[in-house]
């Protein structure tokens, strides 16, 4: 059984003492969850940083937009930072940059279209020129202090992802990002098999590898079969086709276009992301449409249903995305409707699964034919199966080994599956977030904790909700809001004016009278009381507020936020 560092309880009386001359890998998001993807790397004064992702937001996260790492630690070392090594454009990888640039600006290392979205988030943030981004190729290496960091060609569900190769003076470290095996990508070109085997036989120190499959076995399908079920999809659709995809996914979107090409049907894109991301794409070179096939949602009146193809976000279900407004008719240019035949081409991320339920089962209500992962191949995952990861343990050959980009149980079976495959037991640890793990020629081990967690996004802004206004956001939510208003005379604390009482998500108030007449003379007895005479006016809310919770409970059990206002 591999084993487990410290718990990352921040107690130093736990922490063994730090060694300067080891390499500090300390993983800021990533490791026990699905997105928000961040890890320092650090020797002597120097940080580089690999990706910035961000997260959903939970469900029970309410009126939250967006979740990142807690930088706390870049923060206070922000001056020993030398650039971010970003491995592919995905969100769970990217979306967090217009956040961390702005507060821990440095270089910025990416591919071509990596590099191009991450633009496009800082313009719209208004935050262009914060940092410099650096556009390398694959095979490119670039020095940032203590480091040479190499990328390296691999495949996966977006363009120009890659693998990292960070040259240490402690050994050679190889983070795969996210990557499957495809022996036929669409775009033709293969992962480097040749020089991660040349790493493997030079010699690596620790290997750093997605988890995210490590439970299905075998291989991932490569994305050259969901082309093949689109075309024979296409050939039975009669009407209008609606694809529902991830924007990254620019091969994917290529495909469509080339069959709806053959098949002599417009293509119309929706979706702000879908729209951005396939411009760049197309300004880049990695996607192609001819002349005259690429139309605008103003346009789709003007030619029959079985000339006409939407690609569209909305895959996981988002409430405001293309195809949940077109589902639900609350899309001003496309509704669903009969005859229809919609594609989602996507599985859910854990947590989105009750969201995409949803917008499914309103697909097929309004009649349209509706085809998802579960009735065709429609989709593959852009992440390894067990036997792609034992590859890359085969290939890399590391003596070390730390699974990363997995919930907790991704992480426990692939440390396995790299014990099997003859890493010692001894040699692999599961870390938390936070966890400073300090690897030298001959030795890894957890020997600190570092801030860690997760920042929420709300609107402009950053990090102001908490878990006390989450809190009060669930109880409004689940159990309505009554506020009590009173006027007192200022001179003998006698009532005035009121009590009013105002209720909202609580009771409908026309049909339940009598509870609301009964709060008021509830809080009428309150004042009456000689008790309370002379007590201050806080102390005088929450012996109204108690009185009124007992009694709205009492009569229908029931435990609404209360407030109380005394002017």
């Amino acid at each position: 059984m591999p084993k487990k560092p410290v718990p990352n309880q921040g107690r130093k009386k736990n922490m063994v003492k730090s060694n300067a001359n080891a390499l500090r890998i300390i993983p800021l998001g990533g490791l026990g969850e699905i997105g928000k993807n961040m890890t320092a790397f650090e020797y002597g004064n120097d940080i580089i940083v690999v990706d910035i992702g961000s997260i959903f937001p939970r469900e029970d996260m309410p009126g939250v937009d967006l979740v990142i790492p807690d930088t706390s630690y870049l923060q206070m070392n922000r001056d020993r930072v030398r650039g971010y090594m970003i491995t592919h454009g995905h969100e769970d990888h990217i979306g967090a940059a217009p956040y961390v640039l702005r507060e821990i600006p440095a270089p910025v290392y990416a591919t071509k279209l990596t590099s191009a979205l991450i633009e496009s988030k800082l313009k719209e943030h208004k935050l262009l020129g914060s940092a410099k981004i650096n556009v390398i190729e694959p095979g490119d290496i670039v020095e940032a202090g203590a480091f040479k960091v190499e990328f390296i060609k691999m495949s996966h569900s977006i363009a120009g992802t890659c693998a990292l190769a960070i040259h240490t003076p402690v050994g050679v470290v190889v983070h795969t990002g996210d990557f499957k095996v495809d022996y036929t990508p669409v775009d033709g070109q293969l992962m480097d098999f040749n020089r991660l085997a040349a790493l493997g036989s030079e010699g690596v120190l620790l290997l750093m590898a997605d988890s995210t499959n490590v439970e299905r076995p075998g291989y991932t399908m490569s994305e050259r079969k969901v082309g093949e079920t689109f075309n024979n999809l296409f050939d039975r659709a009669q009407g209008r086709i609606i694809i529902a995809m991830f924007a990254s996914n620019v091969h994917r979107i290529q495909m469509v276009i080339d069959a709806a090409v053959s098949r002599k049907r417009r293509v119309c894109l929706i979706g702000r992301s879908m729209v951005n991301v396939a411009r760049l794409s197309m300004q880049l070179g990695y996607m192609d449409v001819p002349d005259g096939y690429l139309i605008n949602a103003d346009d789709l009146d003007r030619y029959p249903d079985d000339e006409i193809i939407v690609i569209t976000t909305g895959s996981q279900g988002e409430p405001m995305s293309g195809l949940s407004r077109m589902a639900f008719q609350e899309h001003k240019k496309l509704e669903i409707r009969p005859g229809d035949m919609v594609i989602v081409s996507a599985t859910p991320i854990p947590g989105n699964e009750k969201s995409v339920s949803r917008v499914l089962n309103q697909l097929v209500k309004t009649g349209a034919d509706v085809i998802y992962d579960a009735l065709a191949e429609v989709h593959v995952s852009g992440h390894a199966r067990q036997e792609e990861l034992k590859l890359m343990q085969a290939l890399i050959k590391p003596k070390f080994f730390i699974p990363v980009h997995g919930e907790y149980r991704h992480l426990y079976h692939h440390a396995n599956l790299a014990v099997t495959m003859g890493v010692p037991e001894e040699n692999v640890l599961i870390p938390d977030n936070g966890t400073v793990i300090e690897v030298t020629k001959d030795e890894m081990r957890a020997s600190d904790v570092v801030p860690s967690g997760a920042v929420l996004i709300d609107g402009l802004g950053i990090g102001d909700v908490g878990e006390t206004v989450l809190r009060d956001r669930k109880h409004l939510s689940e159990d309505g809001l009554i506020i009590v208003v009173i006027g007192l005379d200022h001179e003998d604390g006698t009532l005035v004016s009121g009590p009013d009482i105002v209720s909202r998500g609580f009771v409908y108030v026309k049909e339940n009278e009598d509870i609301m007449e009964g709060a008021r003379a509830t809080v009428r007895r309150v004042l009456d009381a000689k008790l309370y005479s002379g007590i201050s006016t806080g102390a005088l809310k929450d012996v109204i507020r108690e009185a009124l919770s007992r009694y709205i409970y009492d009569t229908i059990k029931r435990n609404p936020m209360i407030l109380t206002i005394i002017v």
